[in-house]
């Protein structure tokens, strides 16, 4: 065995290895485009999941690049990767060329993990004639339908928040607000009683904590199957934990048969679901859609149940976080609940939900300081010539939109640390830029579940702020800190206030 050749080779492929990466990583500088210095191996990964959120990340990105270029470059381990800077871009990106940009390159295994094929993760058709299908689930007179369903799980909310603050009343607040989500969306989606809110230790609470935290070695997984999506296909690997997985299967499963066996319907996204896996179409509409399969069905209601739980309850934590230091602002918001009740016989009527104007401005700007998806993701889906500029992003590629950014920035909200729910007020909307509030997303995949998230968070907070003040104590994280291993927004060390009663 001649060690000297070994020793060359082993030489040369290091050599090699080290010429190859740093040309990836001179892809920006040679086309002129800004870029963030980036590390091998992981690029500009370093400390997410770990040490920051990657909406902070991001955020520091975007400052860093902004004005320099209308898009800048970061790096997925050696891939490069475009973040929008330019708010007359977004437009192009999420509407005027959706064409180029309708995938968001979520990864979808549909063989191995079944809950992937949501309607969130697929592309191309598959998405557009999924969205078809389930848009007249989120119409008006469908949310009219499940709000009732909702006031019911939020009488109990209100009877169980009387218990905790006839005691000390110091809580952590998104651990009540993700109980009383939990059994909403139980109800909602899968009409079954979770009654987290009686019994926090549930097997369908248990299992809701999974799905959004990557610690460690998830976060890592997580980013491999996000960069290298089709090895991770042949290797079989998964998306939604396995635990997660076969729970929700399982679930609906048992759920379905039951319904169809009896005959039992009941006022819930299950069973609007229901309607199309078996006839195609919704009652009452002449439409035909093509009819569901189980595993599609499963997927949709998984969705419902991720999107709706999470986002909501740390939306509303969020906004009683910001409330509890600003008594002012509570006092308006309560006063205007008063004011509706009032007009509707104290009731909360879907109509006087809808009349609650300034409660909504409140919800705005906690979604513009917190927005729970802090990070838009599109796939150039085919090469496309950046408007006015030479430059082409190529096909596959991926562009990341910090909402998180855009929402922090003083040029479009002055004084962005600053709590103020009339930044919201029509004049002022009219004011900004179309595209300077996304916590939806926008265009053809704006969030199909906006209106019912919209409903939740409203009900929710209007039935706490009736009857309740909330107030910071000695546990309140001022400043408050992020969790790094959440994939949404999230408080580090939750938030603790002080409940009593109005």
């Amino acid at each position: 065995m001649d060690w000297n050749l070994i020793l060359l080779g082993v030489i040369a492929s290091v050599t090699f290895a080290i010429w190859w990466v740093r040309k990836k990583y001179k892809f920006f500088e040679e086309n002129g485009i800004p870029s963030v210095k980036p590390t091998f191996p992981l690029g500009n990964f370093w400390g997410v999941g770990t040490e920051r959120h990657f909406s902070e990340l991001m955020l520091d990105y975007y400052r860093e690049m902004k004005g320099k270029h209308v898009i800048g470059g970061m790096y997925f381990f050696v891939f490069p990767g475009y973040i929008a800077l330019d708010l007359d871009l977004l437009k192009h990106i999420l509407v005027k060329d959706f064409q180029y940009f309708h995938d968001r390159g979520v990864y979808v295994n549909e063989k191995d993990d079944p809950l992937s094929g949501h309607l969130f993760a697929l592309s191309g058709q598959r998405w557009k004639t999924l969205r078809n299908k389930l848009s007249p689930t989120f119409t008006s007179g469908k949310m009219k339908m499940m709000h009732l369903t909702i006031i019911a799980v939020a009488k109990e909310f209100q009877n169980y928040l009387g218990q905790v603050a006839e005691k000390n009343g110091e809580i952590e607040i998104k651990d009540i607000l993700a109980r009383f989500t939990t059994d909403v969306i139980g109800n909602t989606a899968f009409g079954i009683e979770c009654n987290s809110l009686k019994d926090p230790d549930t097997e369908f609470r248990r299992i809701a904590d999974k799905v959004f935290d990557f610690k460690g070695l998830e976060m890592l997984r997580q980013l491999f199957i996000g960069v290298l999506p089709n090895l991770a296909r042949k290797l079989g690997a998964k998306a939604i934990k396995p635990e997660v997985s076969d729970f929700f299967m399982r679930l609906l499963r048992v759920t379905t048969e039951y319904r169809e066996k009896n005959n039992i319907k009941r006022n819930d996204f299950l069973q609007l679901l229901l309607q199309l896996k078996n006839t195609g179409q919704l009652d009452g509409e002449d439409t035909q859609f093509g009819k569901m399969t189980f595993e599609e069905l499963a997927a949709q209601t998984f969705l419902f149940f991720i999107a709706g739980f999470e986002t909501s309850s740390s939306t509303m934590s969020f906004a009683l976080y910001e409330l509890a230091q600003q008594q002012d602002i509570q006092d308006r918001a309560r006063e205007e609940i008063h004011q509706v009740l009032k007009k509707h016989n104290e009731e909360f009527t879907y109509e006087a939900c809808m009349e609650m104007k300034y409660l909504d401005r409140v919800i705005n700007e906690t979604l513009r300081k917190y927005p729970v998806a802090p990070t838009i993701m599109r796939q150039v889906t085919k090469d496309y010539k950046l408007p006015d500029h030479d430059f082409v992003m190529k096909k596959d590629s991926v562009v990341l939109i910090s909402v998180n950014a855009i929402h922090h920035d003083p040029e479009i909200y002055p004084d962005p640390e600053k709590f103020d729910p009339d930044r919201f007020t029509d004049e002022n909307i009219k004011s900004r830029h179309p595209y300077a509030w996304l916590p939806f997303g926008e265009g053809p995949r704006i969030c199909i579940g906006m209106r019912f998230g919209m409903m939740q968070t409203r009900v929710g907070l209007a039935n706490l702020l009736q009857k309740y003040r909330v107030k910071t104590c000695s546990r309140t994280p001022i400043p408050l800190v992020l969790s790094p291993s959440s994939s949404v927004l999230s408080a580090k060390s939750g938030i603790w206030l002080r409940l009593e009663k109005v």
